[in-house]
């Protein structure tokens, strides 16, 4: 590596760093003083106020990095440019023989590296700390219910409902499960005081364990229900292990994805996107189909983001850096509100999901080709 390089490596990755800690701490400081009360409760029963904040904030600042890793590059790239350009420090080089491209190709190659990062952590970090994620200020541990919201099982054709889904235990309060007219030995509905998540162990299916059930009355006595060779409704009448106030209903349906569905899509790895569409269980809408090509598409859109942030600055022989940074910024929200209809359009099916999720990168590799140009000169 040369000197040219290491040099310029060394000013993008101050840059990267200063923004990504000052946005970081803007965005702490701004939401723990709107969660301060909740923070101070929560810090007297586990280990002080510091460390609850630290603890909270480790897990969100991964997620904020995965949200504006594109931002950070693009404007450590500006920066670095501008900076040079403001010393003649690129005047200087380019009289020295050396062209536009093998200038800014560390740079090119250092936002292709930050892309590859926020990828790695998307896809293999933060899936690992979903369940942290999704707990807020007012239920840091997770004892708190949230509202439950109605999914069809699709395999067996049962409506989960209830009243609340507490995470922490992974149980539902008041569980209500609506029955299709095909079993009608059971009636309409099973009713119980509560129903807890249990995985898949060895010939036991997985799904959730009603006790306390009060519907139908005496359901140890009415035998349990299978379709197809396929266990649907298990009670005490043939399973030994079942207590008679409880009964097992079968689901590939697991809590996370009953009970946070815009969360598990969010923060779900791609692999595990589209493992849930294999799901027979499931159902899910264009959102679903949309988020896994973006996942594809979102590597090659951030790179090109260079290709266009770049020539601007080098076009206007920028030096002044707010106007780098507001070239910047014109950029990121010209892409983001692209994207943002187009996945809306992808999402309410008046286009396809596949197309919604690639128009962006469609509309966006011509003109990063155009602007960059005096790049390959």
């Amino acid at each position: 590596m040369l000197i040219l390089d290491r040099y310029l490596l060394r000013m993008f990755v101050k840059s990267f760093v200063v923004c990504f800690f000052s946005l970081t701490g803007l965005y702490i400081v701004i939401d723990c003083f709107g969660n301060l009360d909740e923070f101070i409760k929560n810090g007297e029963r586990a280990g002080g106020l510091l460390q609850v904040v630290t603890d909270y904030y480790a897990v969100r600042s991964l997620a904020f990095f995965d949200r504006v890793s594109p931002l950070l590059a693009l404007l450590g790239s500006i920066f670095t440019v501008t900076l040079m350009q403001r010393y003649n420090e690129m005047t200087a080089l380019l009289a020295a023989g050396i062209s536009v491209p093998r200038i800014v190709s560390p740079l090119i190659a250092a936002v292709i590296c930050i892309s590859i990062l926020a990828t790695g952590n998307r896809e293999f970090v933060i899936p690992t700390l979903r369940d942290k994620l999704a707990h807020t200020p007012q239920n840091l541990w997770g004892e708190h219910g949230r509202p439950l919201r109605p999914r069809y099982d699709n395999a067996t054709g049962i409506l989960l409902q209830g009243k609340r889904t507490f995470s922490a235990e992974q149980r539902i309060e008041q569980p209500k499960f609506r029955l299709p007219p095909r079993h009608a030995s059971f009636g309409k509905q099973l009713v119980a005081e509560s129903a807890e998540y249990r995985t898949r162990t060895g010939d036991r299916p997985g799904g959730y364990l009603l006790s306390g059930v009060t519907q139908p009355l005496e359901i140890h006595a009415i035998p349990s229900l299978s379709e197809g060779g396929r266990p649907i409704v298990l009670t005490q009448a043939d399973t030994r292990w079942l207590q008679p106030d409880e009964c097992f209903v079968a689901s590939e349906i697991d809590f996370e994805q009953l009970s946070a569905d815009r969360n598990w899509r969010q923060f779900a790895s791609t692999y595990e996107l589209i493992s849930g569409l294999q799901n027979p269980s499931l159902d899910h809408g264009a959102n679903v189909r949309v988020t896994i090509h973006a996942r594809f598409v979102q590597p090659f859109l951030d790179i090109s983001l260079i290709f266009i942030g770049l020539p601007l600055v080098l076009a206007k022989n920028g030096r002044n850096l707010f106007l780098g940074v507001a070239l910047c910024m014109g950029v990121m929200i010209s892409r983001d509100l692209l994207v943002l209809c187009c996945h809306s359009l992808g999402n309410s099916y008046l286009i396809s999901p596949t197309f919604a999720a690639w128009c962006p990168l469609i509309v966006t590799v011509p003109v990063a080709i155009f602007l960059s140009e005096g790049l390959r000169r």
